[in-house]
């Protein structure tokens, strides 16, 4: 077993730029990849992206020819330039919301001063475009219908400011709630702590059509996010109500108005009919229980993640730090952040496919918060047209290795994520196999921007407490998945709105001795409560053995059924204790991509820990039903 060492010492990196001596001539004619000798250096490759070059370490080649290590450098040049989409609502939103830090106590220059820094600050640059003025503008609705604008803090109305913010090539985004009054009227927002009248009244209940063609068509407004606090007091049926309220900006005649729904759980996946966001989470706050209790709620979503749909972890806190905080909340738990955890939280949302809107005063912010979240490493790994969300491969204890194809689906390259919430250092050991990758495998490091070594089939990393390491795994080659975990699985009636327990609907659940300690629980009983693993590829038709592993205390069974074809029934004997069992059947499945469907319609199914697929050998043939 190979390990890759994660931690350079301090100056390696400016002693090796500084080098006056070069020990080899630029591969490349415009000099963007050189060579030097630096033998206390541990990485293969630094990119200097202020200088536009990449560094290949002589001293670290292995035995690798210089051509070949150049040509490796150039790509992960090349990779800091992210590809432009392919349709400006593929990706997830990027930009800055006024609340963590504001809450109500906004005003017209808060937000031109703001969109002004972001413009020239570099955020602009590096994609992040939109200003979303959250709540705290509203002086309700008059008596005419028409809503109004806090006299004080916008004395001149919004048209100025979203002409202003347009004017400097960003994006306007504005908010509301589901029912009649806004958050900040009930639950507060300024600095002194108490609710804000103005926004008694103020919300979009019984007034979807005028408010939206105010917003998108009078006032030119390009997102807005809707929350739920009204909609909750007046009692308000989720589903229905923000359908009504996508309809009413579809009725506007703008297609590029980007909707975000803010329940503050996963609604359930008719969310992605109707809006490109919903929150997943409950309000974040600068420090490290909220952003793990957040990447907590996140890590089980995948499936519902597509092009141009996400799930919503929240606004970002970096830039809080613990010692230099800034926001109207008080003591809300706002102790700020350590650097490394700091890392963690933007890396996280990354590899989850998140918005990424930032909460803190950008007119101030960390050099270092800067530098990590304009790193073109990371944000490619969130701004890509994939649209796939990571998933766990692994996990030991608050330890998890997350993956997610890079470049193209079902590809060599892949984004994986160490990600330690614990308290402690962690050593993880990373199997190559367990990532869907053979042969040699080549890691480049997204935050230090380093090609860190080369393993085959395993490597070791330590990562400390409260740390993450983020990397682009390139293979030789890639491999099909065997295991596919049902935590990992589209479940059509999952939501968090309600106990799955008493709605009878399918959810993941903590389970001593399943794999990664999870398992799916409530699955059946009618048609729709199903889990689906709509990804299954093979590359070569032929025999597969599906071997499903499973808890059950009593006889049950379930129906399985594949690309859509009638289902065959799998019984599932009870286990000792519970225990986790398997049962196998053979399937004949065709080269390329699958859907894997378990249901039930008129009993509970047994809960479901996993599904591995492999060929099945020729003497094999009795295998399962």
């Amino acid at each position: 077993m190979k390990r890759l060492m994660v931690a350079a010492a301090a100056g390696v990196l400016a002693a090796w730029l500084g080098r006056a001596e070069l020990a080899g001539a630029a591969w490349e004619k415009d000099g963007r990849v050189e060579f030097r000798e630096c033998p206390k250096c541990d990485k293969r490759i630094r990119i200097d992206l202020g200088a536009g070059k990449a560094y290949v370490n002589l001293a670290r080649l292995e035995g690798a020819c210089r051509e070949a290590m150049a040509a490796r450098a150039a790509r992960l040049l090349d990779a800091a330039r992210i590809a432009p989409a392919k349709d400006p609502k593929i990706r997830p939103l990027m930009g800055w919301s006024s609340w963590n830090t504001f809450g109500v106590d906004i005003s017209e220059d808060i937000i031109l001063d703001t969109a002004r820094a972001m413009a020239t600050n570099g955020l602009k640059a590096a994609g992040y475009t939109y200003v979303n003025i959250d709540d705290g503008f509203f002086w309700g609705h008059g008596e005419d219908g028409v809503l109004r604008f806090h006299p004080k803090r916008f004395p001149n109305g919004m048209k100025p400011v979203v002409d202003g913010i347009h004017a400097l090539g960003l994006k306007a985004g504005i908010y509301s709630d589901a029912g009649a009054d806004t958050c900040g009227s009930m639950w507060g927002g300024s600095g002194s702590g108490g609710k804000d009248s103005g926004g008694v009244g103020g919300g979009l209940y019984g007034h979807d059509a005028a408010d939206c063609k105010l917003h998108f068509n009078d006032l030119g407004f390009d997102f807005i996010k809707v929350d739920y606090c009204g909609g909750k007091r007046l009692k308000l049926d989720e589903k229905a109500r923000y359908t009504e309220i996508a309809n009413a900006i579809k009725a506007t005649g703008r297609t590029d108005v980007r909707f975000n729904i803010c329940r503050w759980a996963f609604p359930g996946a008719w969310a992605a009919d109707i809006a490109e966001s919903w929150r997943t989470t409950k309000d974040i706050r600068a420090n490290w229980k909220s952003v793990k209790d957040l990447i907590a709620e996140n890590l089980y979503l995948s499936a519902y993640a597509k092009p141009g749909h996400y799930n919503d972890m929240d606004m970002l806190e970096v830039g809080q730090l613990a010692g230099r905080m800034k926001t109207v909340f008080g003591k809300h738990g706002d102790t700020g952040l350590t650097e490394d955890e700091e890392t963690t939280h933007f890396g996280m949302w990354c590899m989850l496919s998140s918005p990424l809107l930032i909460g803190c005063d950008v007119r101030d912010i960390p050099d270092g918060t800067m530098k990590l979240i304009t790193n073109p490493y990371l944000l490619a790994v969130n701004q890509n047209d994939l649209g796939c969300q990571a998933y766990v491969a692994r996990r030991e204890g608050d330890a998890y290795i997350l993956v997610k194809d890079a470049g193209a689906r079902f590809g060599t390259s892949r984004y994986v994520a160490l990600y330690n919430g614990s308290d402690a250092g962690h050593e993880f050991t990373v199997r190559a196999g367990e990532l869907d990758l053979g042969g040699t495998v080549e890691a480049f490091d997204l935050v230090e921007m380093a090609d860190v070594g080369k393993f085959e089939n395993s490597v070791s990393v330590t990562v400390a407490p409260h740390c993450s390491k983020f990397y682009r795994f390139d293979a030789a080659r890639r491999l099909p998945r065997v295991v596919y975990e049902a935590e990992s699985a589209f479940l059509s009636d999952y939501q968090e709105l309600s106990d799955g327990a008493k709605s009878g609907t399918a959810f993941p659940a903590q389970r001593e001795g399943a794999s990664g300690g999870v398992l799916v629980r409530y699955l059946g009983n009618r048609a729709t409560n199903d889990l689906v693993w709509r990804e299954v590829k093979v590359d070569a038709a032929g025999d597969y053995v599906l071997t499903f592993h499973y808890a059950a205390e009593d006889d049950r069974a379930f129906d399985l059924s594949i690309d859509g074809g009638e289902g065959v029934r799998i019984a599932a004997p009870a286990a000792n204790g519970g225990a986790i069992a398997a049962v196998a059947t053979r399937a004949r499945l065709g080269s390329g991509v699958h859907t894997i469907r378990i249901s039930n319609a008129t009993a509970w199914t047994p809960d479901i820990d996993r599904m591995t697929v492999v060929p099945a050998l020729a003497d094999s043939a009795s295998c399962g039903k």
